[in-house]
């Protein structure tokens, strides 16, 4: 099968405009499908990009299955959207038959739409910054000796939008995590938040995390001849 070659010239919007006009559409819609679904699925392909890219450079091998591979390694074992890359690429090389497209960059730039960032958490420490009177709430989410496997959502006023409500909790003293409430009370982070929230200035929270999954992404990206296009994401070709 003949396969057309796209030169390399990092990651871009409409990179793929000429070869596959229909590819950012695809995997857009794909990532909405598998969110309506599960709300989980974007932070989860948050967190699997993140934990690819610190790990020599985005080059998605951490898609790669087998023994000793860093989808095997400890602080990998709890990533999950792999299904919704296969999804996602079974339906490019369906639309686009050849054309080498590096999906996990798009899926990435596709899952920050909305998402609930969850993270695991032990013990019952709490920052005195803390409202007392929220102090019930997660002291009954994550009690003392308890199961340091549960996953507890860390923005409570809406956990399933792309917002700055996170932000807006820190100032409320809803912090979920002690060091999540530093935030507000170290003075070196809390002009950010302030900036966040608009009490000061004015910075969006959604185009500032924006700019920062660009510059993420764009970690020791392979291009040219660097690398592989791997027909089927899990496998080496």
């Amino acid at each position: 099968m003949a396969v057309t070659s796209v030169k390399s010239q990092g990651t871009r919007v409409g990179f793929y405009s000429l070869a596959c006009p229909r590819a950012e559409f695809i995997v857009r819609s794909t990532v909405e499908s598998h969110f309506r679904s599960d709300p989980a699925v974007s932070p989860g392909l948050l967190r699997m990009h993140f934990h690819d890219c610190f790990v020599q450079g985005c080059d998605a091998s951490i898609l790669v299955d087998g023994p000793n591979t860093e989808k095997t390694t400890g602080p990998n074992l709890a990533l999950r959207g792999y299904e919704v890359i296969d999804d996602a690429k079974s339906k490019l090389e369906a639309a686009c038959p050849g054309v080498d497209i590096p999906l996990e960059l798009h899926l990435a730039s596709s899952s920050g739409t909305d998402y609930t960032t969850l993270l695991r958490r032990t013990g019952n420490g709490a920052d005195p910054s803390i409202n007392p009177a929220f102090l019930p709430q997660p002291r009954a989410l994550c009690p003392q000796n308890g199961d340091g496997t549960r996953r507890v959502g860390l923005d409570t006023g809406s956990p399933n939008r792309f917002d700055s409500s996170f932000f807006t909790n820190l100032r409320n003293g809803r912090g979920i995590l002690e060091s999540d409430q530093k935030l507000w009370t170290d003075a070196s982070t809390r002009t950010f938040v302030e900036r966040f929230i608009g009490l000061t200035g004015l910075l969006t929270f959604n185009v500032e995390f924006g700019k920062s999954m660009v510059k993420m992404s764009n970690t020791e990206v392979k291009t040219g001849n660097q690398g592989e296009i791997r027909k089927v994401c899990s496998a080496v070709s």
